[in-house]
């Protein structure tokens, strides 16, 4: 039985540049999804008020069961924590705070990112309804008091991957 001598450096090349090609391929892909614990993706979102940059890390919630079901049954939300519920064009927004067990500041924003109204330390488990007051293309939800906390205030700027662009 013979040998050609020259099929194993043959072989060897190949894997050598099959494992390059899938280097490089890999290294051009996207960085990976970051997932909460209740799996919606999570983006880094910042708020630009008085100079100042705040940063929080928040959950998307994007489908209709994802915004249905929001921060409900949660019995804490951070300091730079959050969710935030873009829509796909300004609507004339309401929430309620049923099965949500911590009070919650919700921050309405405007297409062109500034923020329109804060609802501060909504009621816990309230079925009221809290309204906008004008079509917003984003809600944010931060712990209850933390607008006040930082100086958030309305016609400050909102940012996050995702959000519109106006």
């Amino acid at each position: 039985m013979s040998h050609n001598p020259f099929l194993l450096p043959l072989a060897i090349f190949v894997a050598l540049a099959g494992c390059t090609a899938e280097t490089r391929s890999s290294a051009a892909q996207p960085p990976a999804r970051q997932l909460s614990p209740a799996g919606l993706e999570t983006v880094p979102l910042e708020i630009k008020s008085r100079g100042r940059t705040h940063r929080f890390s928040v959950e998307v919630a994007r489908t209709p069961d994802e915004q249905a079901r929001g921060l409900m049954f949660r019995d804490r939300v951070g300091d730079n924590e959050g969710m935030i519920f873009p829509f796909q064009s300004p609507v004339a927004a309401s929430f309620w705070m049923k099965n949500t067990v911590v009070p919650l500041d919700m921050v309405f924003i405007r297409a062109d990112g500034t923020i329109a109204r804060i609802a501060a330390n909504t009621v816990p488990y309230s079925l009221d309804p809290v309204f906008a007051g004008e079509p917003v293309a984003a809600v944010l939800e931060l712990k209850g008091g933390r607008s006040a906390e930082l100086g958030i205030a309305a016609g400050d700027r909102v940012t996050w991957p995702g959000a519109p662009t106006s």
